[in-house]
């Protein structure tokens, strides 16, 4: 029979989707310029890269982690833990690939993810199949076993069912962060592969709520809400009467995990909103430093940068009134002062973009 979650979106849960949506428009509606973007999106990454391995046992610490990825810094005797990491962002990056193309999360996307994680920065011929024997989940300390997930041979029939119905949620309405914290439960509970679960079941998590609208620009951590409070996570994921997984798990009621998996959203994406609003606020306050730099003709050029990224003399001529000797000796002169930069300087027809000292600024 096909996949039905048991869950109920209580008041607390409503609660939480709706700060969600308060969060999520206010950092779209935000005025970030683009540079500065792709700067807050790189240390979403590395945040989760470092968040999630750490809940996985890396001993890593964030800024080894950021020289890792950013230096290229070694660190010998922890090999493992710089394998970890960089599989963990390659797979964001591929992740966020996946993102960017229309159509529903696939099989074949999870499993490359999957791979990805597990291959420590090095290229990915072929996407993992999923385990071919069983798997448990064992404490740490006492080696009891916490959880023993499904026979292999149900693992491909119990994710298609999962895949299933994310296609099928998402045609009825389900919201989206519903949708994702159900599709990370599901995901540990089958527990497909014998290592990397939990950093796969959060990357799906994460690519689905980019497909469904819920990127916030690249900005946020889920993981960083989970590391915080370890038990918590573990605690809201252990759901059912039984540690097998064919005595109650697979129809166990994960209300209280939705709700969590709500909260931590909302939290994060709360976070996001007042970071975001910090950077806009001194963005806004730099902006204004450099609209005194500009002369009147400059700042009018600023209304043709605002309905196209690059301009042409041409445009200038239209704008100005002016020649196109005129309009070229214009350009030229904002060139040699910064205010733009020529697109292609091989090309003989040329285009213009604005700096990136000025990329962003609205007319005053």
């Amino acid at each position: 029979m096909p996949f039905e979650p048991n869950y109920r979106i209580t008041p607390r849960a409503a609660t939480h989707l709706m700060r969600i949506e308060a969060a999520r428009q206010a950092v779209e509606d935000l005025p970030i310029t683009s540079s500065v973007l792709a700067g807050l999106r790189e240390t979403a990454r590395l945040f989760s890269t470092h968040y999630s391995t750490m809940i996985e046992g890396n001993h890593l610490d964030r800024e080894e982690v950021f020289s890792l990825i950013e230096q290229g810094r070694h660190f010998p005797g922890r090999e493992r833990d710089e394998a970890e990491v960089l599989g963990y962002y390659a797979a964001i990056e591929r992740l966020e690939r996946f993102a960017a193309q229309r159509g529903e999360v696939t099989d074949l996307q999870v499993r490359t993810i999957h791979a990805l994680v597990m291959a420590g920065g090095k290229a990915v011929k072929k996407p993992t199949p999923y385990r071919g024997g069983q798997n448990v989940i064992r404490d740490a300390g006492s080696r009891r076993i916490v959880y023993m997930p499904p026979e292999a041979s149900d693992v491909p029939r119990l994710m298609e069912e999962l895949l299933d119905w994310l296609r099928r949620s998402e045609r009825e309405g389900v919201p989206c962060p519903i949708r994702a914290g159900i599709a990370h439960y599901q995901f540990a509970t089958i527990h497909p592969y014998y290592d990397g679960n939990g950093r796969t079941a959060r990357l799906l998590t994460t690519l689905i709520l980019h497909r469904g609208g819920y990127d916030l620009k690249g900005l946020y951590s889920l993981e960083e809400y989970y590391a915080r409070d370890l038990p918590a996570y573990y605690q809201a994921l252990a759901v059912g009467p039984s540690h097998n997984y064919y005595e109650g798990r697979a129809e166990a009621d994960i209300t209280a995990w939705v709700e969590y998996f709500c909260a931590g959203m909302a939290d994060s994406f709360e976070s996001v909103r007042r970071r975001a609003r910090e950077v806009a606020d001194r963005g806004k306050r730099d902006a204004s430093a450099a609209l005194r730099r500009l002369d009147p003709r400059q700042r009018r050029a600023l209304e043709l940068f605002r309905r196209s990224v690059v301009i042409t003399s041409r445009d200038v001529e239209g704008l100005f009134g002016v020649s196109q000797r005129t309009a070229r000796n214009i350009l030229a002169s904002w060139v040699s002062g910064g205010f733009v930069l020529v697109v292609d300087p091989a090309r003989k027809s040329r285009s213009y973009r604005l700096s990136p000292e000025y990329a962003g600024l609205s007319p005053s």
